[in-house]
């Protein structure tokens, strides 16, 4: 990698080439005041960082020697919060204050709908998520399991199969806005609407139905009311992710996904791809004309609002050298480098915009507790004056994904209390940061178990009561966490609505298609109305969130049950990893060890590593069963991945091999049980082999 001097650090030439190139220019922001602004924030902000990493450290091994004298589940759980008080793992409630988020687009403060999260480094996958705020229903009738009828048979269109979709989509009109065909008809309508040639508009709770109208079409031409599709506002917003989803492990790969957030933010970025042997380019979808029944014009906005994931505070990238040759933490470089992109939005540099009230949004995952939620506050105010922003332009999104947040999810929010626009549950991160906090408690119950498990219900509670009191409706989103299995619409119809039911204005969809049909269920009632309701009930105790997942004492399970548990971890890592290590693929559709299709990323993996590592360290298995397990899953990953031309086996000096089972061996002395640090020296050892 070539370096070159900015303002005493040592910047990646492709890193540099970047910002003064495409980035800066036409932002007001010179090149001196961005390196010099860079300069200066690791300086105040390095040291910081680094001692936050050492207090969770700290905390952990405390904790370690606790469970070590009181195995087991918490006997004594007034004593295990005096304990967590006492070395400040558990902080004092902040008195009762509502957040001060100004400047909050709608779909995200007064708009409930779908949430969209993406890969950064997939230039198609970026444009299909910001384009997803409208799609057909009747194409996701059609091409999922969603329609409980028999799917589609021969190479065309099956008019059985779409006479299904369309009955399917008239239900869905007549739950939703009783009275709609009168707007076509002519007769008196008993919901506002609008009009334009080929079409009729309808709001219901806060979301847009288009009728597509068009006699020509081929469908159309066969419907009594010409009606040729039925289009949703589906994704609101969307998450642009440089964190979990991606292996972006130099400059290089950072590079790709600022590029691409930068595309995004100016309105055209394109990507050109082969489909039916055919060139396809897709770019940014405009904006949405309408005409009122007065003659009174309007427009909806094309596109989902976008956000984007920067990471936590625990990696480093060597795309920047510091004055003493160590990698600068890569969360400081992302909250520069993505708010400089964000501001060709504010200045109406592209031709679309993202943000009508003059924000940037950024999540930040991963956080430990109140006090990192204040670095990265005080963070951001730097960023805002080395850019020259108004304070607060910089919005948050914070992820409550790691016990010590949701332990303390209000003090969470206040550090970061004018700027905060989104909480949500990650559970799955949360799980591996439970097993790995309790890990010297004793073996942990099965993971299947783990999703019925006293804390989860209480933490997924808890997350939407203290958001409430905090004041965060009708200003900020309340989130709930991803379906994972993309193929499985049917299901998704079935268990998602509970989302949207117990409060949460967003919850994460896999994908467009699912995002259509998850819309559905924000008109099946109204969110804020859920809301007002669930404000006054009360918020789940400490006790239950704080109620570990350990076995009980002196439990045993059948050696048939530990090798299922083994193989079914052994499996979901490797899965996961062969792609993340030899193709550099951070989220796709792993087949799972039942052959079904499932969302992974590395939330997951942290979960299936620390599981093991954990009955590992308690006896409940041995190293060698572990490698039997790694050894029979290779063969069955590799038998999955046989038509993938790219696709590396795993087997012999494999490095991917390697990282899976470092993952597992090593995972007691991972930090918190992240996956981060051993991906990125096995991805950087294969990018070198590759080379």
């Amino acid at each position: 990698m070539t370096y070159q001097n900015r303002a005493g650090l040592q910047v990646a030439a492709e890193l540099a080439q970047f910002i003064e190139a495409k980035a800066l220019p036409g932002t007001g922001v010179s090149t001196e005041v961005f390196w010099s602004g860079l300069a200066a924030i690791t300086d105040r902000f390095v040291p910081r960082n680094r001692d936050l990493l050492a207090r969770r450290d700290e905390l952990q091994a405390q904790i370690d020697e606790w469970h070590r004298a009181n195995p087991g589940p918490i006997a004594d759980m007034g004593g295990y919060q005096a304990f967590l008080r006492e070395i400040g793992y558990l902080v004092a409630e902040p008195a009762p204050f509502s957040i001060g988020t100004e400047n909050v687009d709608a779909e995200v403060a007064t708009m409930a709908g779908p949430q969209l999260v993406v890969p950064a480094l997939n230039d198609r996958f970026v444009l299909n998520a910001a384009n997803a705020r409208w799609g057909s229903l009747y194409d996701a009738y059609y091409g999922t399991d969603a329609l409980d009828a028999a799917p589609a048979t021969g190479g065309g269109y099956d008019k059985v199969r779409g006479a299904a979709v369309i009955a399917a989509a008239r239900a869905f009109l007549d739950s939703a806005i009783p009275g709609w065909e009168a707007a076509l008809t002519g007769d008196d309508c008993p919901h506002e609407y609008a009009s334009k040639d080929g079409g009729v508009l309808f709001t219901h709770n806060g979301l847009h139905i288009e009728l597509v109208i068009d006699r020509d079409h081929p469908i159309g031409k066969d419907d009594p009311l010409g009606i040729a599709d039925v289009v949703l506002e589906a994704a609101l917003t969307a998450i642009i992710d440089l964190e979990d989803s991606v292996a972006a492990v130099d400059a290089e790969d950072k590079v790709l996904g600022y590029t691409n957030w930068l595309g995004l933010m100016r309105g055209d970025l394109t990507a050109s791809f082969q489909k039916g042997g055919q060139t396809m380019t897709r770019t940014l979808e405009g904006d949405r004309e309408w005409t009122m029944a007065d003659g009174a014009s309007f427009s909806l906005h094309g596109r989902s609002l976008l956000f984007v994931r920067n990471v936590g505070h625990l990696m480093t990238n060597p795309a920047v050298l510091l004055a003493d040759g160590s990698e600068i933490p890569e969360g400081i470089l992302d909250a520069l480098v993505t708010s400089l992109c964000g501001v060709h939005d504010l200045k109406h540099l592209g031709t679309h915009r993202n943000s009508r009230k003059g924000s940037i949004y950024i999540v930040k995952p991963k956080q430990h507790g109140p006090d990192e939620c204040k670095f990265t506050n005080d963070l951001f105010d730097a960023v805002e004056d080395v850019l020259g922003l108004p304070r607060h332009t910089v919005k948050v999104g914070v992820m409550d994904e790691e016990r010590r947040t949701s332990a303390n999810l209000a003090a969470c929010i206040h550090a970061v209390k004018d700027r905060i626009v989104f909480i949500n549950t990650g559970f799955l991160d949360r799980t591996g940061d439970e097993m790995h906090t309790a890990m010297q408690a004793g073996p942990m119950i099965r993971k299947a178990a783990m999703k019925s498990s006293a804390w989860i219900t209480a933490y997924e509670a808890r997350n939407v009561q203290i958001g409430l009191g905090c004041g965060l409706s009708g200003k900020a989103q309340i989130g709930k966490g991803m379906w994972a299995a993309p193929d499985m619409m049917r299901d998704m119809m079935v268990q998602k609505i509970g989302h949207p039911k117990a409060g949460a204005n967003t919850a994460w969809v896999p994908s467009p298609t699912a995002a259509t049909l998850h819309a559905m269920h924000y008109h099946q009632l109204d969110v804020f109305a859920v809301q007002k309701e669930q404000a006054s009930q009360p918020t789940p105790s400490l006790d239950a969130l704080l109620t570990i997942p350990a076995a009980p004492l002196g439990h045993n399970w059948a050696d048939e049950e530990v090798r299922e548990e083994l193989e079914n971890n052994a499996q979901g890592i490797l899965g996961y990893v062969v792609r993340w290590i030899d193709q550099g693929i951070g989220c796709s559709k792993v087949p799972d060890i039942h052959d079904v299709g499932l969302m992974e990323d590395r939330a997951t993996l942290r979960i299936s590593s620390q599981h093991m590592a954990n009955w590992l360290h308690h006896g409940v298995c041995t190293k060698d069963q572990i490698d039997a397990a790694f050894a029979k899953m290779a063969a069955k990953v590799d038998a999955q991945n046989a038509s993938d031309p790219l696709y590396e086996k795993l087997e012999g000096d494999s490095i991917a091999l390697k990282a899976a089972r470092a993952l597992v061996f090593e995972g007691l002395s991972q930090p918190n049980g992240y996956t981060e640090p051993l991906l990125h020296r096995f991805r950087l050892e294969k990018k070198a082999a590759q080379r």
